[in-house]
């Protein structure tokens, strides 16, 4: 089954590194016109690169409410009407209960939660008006079942994930299908500070290795793993699935 996605519009945050990263270039793959929206413009410049025709960068703070309003006016205006929304910007925040400031409990909603929230508001009266969309929830396996020193991320993403069943809902009637994808351990940029905190004396790919053992599968995913599994449910052949948070995580989790 070939999985194509022409003619469609998506708009993925977190998109130039990564799990986004990933996403888009498959979207692109499969023939839709992609914008990514992130911080680091160099980092975007570098993902628009490598599919200019395909591709459009839009530099955002997505804490920031009225500039994630005018980004999305800005993204209609340069690709058309969003179809195909995917929310998975955040950050692998985490630490001791005790030192968890309110400061930074309010910086994790407002990146993971929030900035969901208010896209998936700005993008549904077109998806409504079509009666056809897509909403990607980017979580963590830590939402079912959140292990010692995991917050605020398995808080924040527990609301995603709730918030992922609550508008499938609501809208699958509107032709508005909503699923939730969960990360397990996953080779993105981020491992890269991870083997530095961690392993700083070990070998960077059997730091990578090490870490897959633990693993039911026997290794760290792939972030073209993730994105396939994304594409499918952005397209038509994924037309009967919505209000389901699926692991993609080589069996790591407990919970299904």
């Amino acid at each position: 089954m070939e999985i194509r996605l022409d003619g469609r519009t998506a708009l993925v945050t977190g998109g130039s590194k990564g799990l986004g990263r990933a996403m888009a270039l498959a979207f692109a793959d499969a023939g839709a016109r992609v914008a990514i929206v992130a911080r680091d413009r160099d980092a975007i410049d570098a993902t628009v690169a490598e599919a200019p025709d395909q591709l459009r960068g839009f530099v955002c703070d997505l804490r920031d409410a009225a500039a994630l309003a005018a980004t999305h006016a800005a993204v209609v205006d340069a690709v058309g009407e969003v179809d195909i929304l995917v929310n998975n910007a955040g950050t692998s925040a985490s630490g001791s209960f005790e030192d968890i400031t309110d400061e930074q409990w309010q910086a994790d909603f407002d990146l993971k939660f929030f900035a969901a929230v208010r896209l998936v508001r700005l993008c549904l009266p077109a998806m409504k008006a079509q009666r056809w969309g897509r909403v990607i929830n980017v979580l963590n396996i830590g939402a079912k079942a959140p292990g010692a020193r995991t917050l605020p991320t398995t808080a924040a993403r527990a609301a995603g994930m709730a918030m992922t069943k609550a508008l499938a809902s609501e809208y699958a009637r509107d032709g508005i299908l909503v699923n939730g994808l969960n990360t397990g351990v996953l080779v993105t940029e981020q491992w890269k500070r991870l083997h530095g905190e961690r392993a700083p004396g070990t070998d960077f790919d059997q730091f990578l290795a090490d870490t897959g053992k633990r693993v039911p599968i026997g290794r760290m995913g792939d972030a073209a793993e993730f994105a396939n599994l994304a594409c499918f449910l952005a397209s038509d052949a994924a037309s009967y699935i919505t209000g389901c948070s699926i692991n993609v995580d080589g069996g790591l989790s407990p919970v299904v």
